[in-house]
């Protein structure tokens, strides 16, 4: 059996469950693996067939996408091309990662697409909604990547073929302690900023992992280096809590490593705004941004926050055994 794995490159947070997807996929058939998008930073332990520059977003660097950048980075006309010259008839099935070139392939020639990602989970029936509903942003997140059939996994199972995050194999196997620091990851703010803001809790060792900085540095209390893979998972492991974008992975993984975890979700970008309703509904505290009116919240949650418990059981293997199942593809 032929399988095409195609996975969102933008962000982390798709090439990061990909690390136990591609190996379970690979038990099941001859698998090539396509990733499109330009903002990921972390290397893949197996090889890419088809690396695509896709359609995705910038990070900005005030919280929010930078719309221009994004715009100006989408290339339209190659994206285009990309869809076209994509192969998808040759494989017997297509795995989707909420990534749009093998999408559109797909539904411009008439093969099925089987969304397996956390997009296919936030806009389920029953998930959780934020204050104000985003009409544009609920638009792409429903057409960005068109699928025929869909399973999702968001931070609560809530509904048919809706599963609890892959928690990758390196995090569960990764040693839990407290070493007293807080782990950052806010990849929508640049360094200069989280430095002038993160400086003021001045009893507190911040480890800031920069998405604008190739560079390790200290300034007073804030550690900056890199995003690296292997570092990351440690200080999280090692820390006393997680402050993070509104992501899926990076929350997921500091709530099944019992940490406490503040979430600040970025502008302009609907689903980590229904990942912070979901994050919200569960008792996880949720700033709309690092400004000093919010300074009171981070210190208390500094003060007195606690973990919230999660059960994330490893069921990737199910999972993927009943997609295959319903598909007709294994007994």
């Amino acid at each position: 059996m032929k399988i095409l794995y195609a996975i969102q490159g933008t962000g982390n947070g798709h090439l990061s469950r990909s690390m136990d997807v591609v190996p379970l996929l690979q038990k099941m058939g001859d698998v090539d693996v396509l990733v499109s998008g330009t903002q990921g930073d972390l290397t893949l332990p197996f090889p890419v067939k088809y690396k695509l520059h896709g359609f995705g977003f910038v990070f900005g660097k005030s919280g929010g996408v930078d719309l221009w950048k994004s715009f100006l980075k989408s290339r339209f006309r190659k994206f285009i091309n990309e869809i076209n010259e994509l192969p998808v008839d040759k494989y017997d099935v297509v795995i989707n990662d909420f990534e749009p070139v093998s999408a559109w392939a797909c539904y411009l020639k008439n093969k099925p697409c089987i969304g397996v990602s956390h997009q296919a989970a936030v806009l389920h029936e029953n998930a959780p909604l934020p204050p104000d509903t985003d009409m544009i942003g609920k638009l792409i997140l429903k057409h960005y990547a068109p699928v025929t059939k869909q399973y999702g996994f968001h931070f609560k199972a809530f509904g048919p073929n809706i599963f609890t995050p892959v928690i990758r194999q390196q995090v569960r196997d990764e040693v839990i302690e407290n070493k007293r620091h807080y782990t950052v990851y806010l990849p929508a703010y640049d360094d200069k900023r989280l430095i002038k803001r993160l400086t003021e809790f001045k009893a507190i060792e911040w480890d800031v992992f920069s998405k604008h900085n190739k560079r390790i540095a200290r300034y007073k209390n804030v550690f900056i280096q890199p995003i690296n893979n292997e570092g990351f998972i440690k200080s999280m492991a090692q820390s006393a809590g997680v402050l993070c974008g509104g992501g899926f992975e990076t929350p997921a993984e500091a709530l099944f490593m019992k940490k406490k975890l503040l979430v600040i979700p970025m502008k302009t970008q609907y689903e980590q705004q229904l990942n912070a309703a979901a994050l919200k509904e569960m008792g996880v505290p949720v700033i709309k941004s690092l400004k000093p009116k919010h300074s009171e919240t981070i210190q208390n949650w500094l003060d007195n926050g606690k973990p919230i418990k999660v059960n994330y059981p490893d069921n990737t293997k199910q999972i993927l055994d009943l997609v295959f199942k319903e598909l007709g593809l294994v007994d």
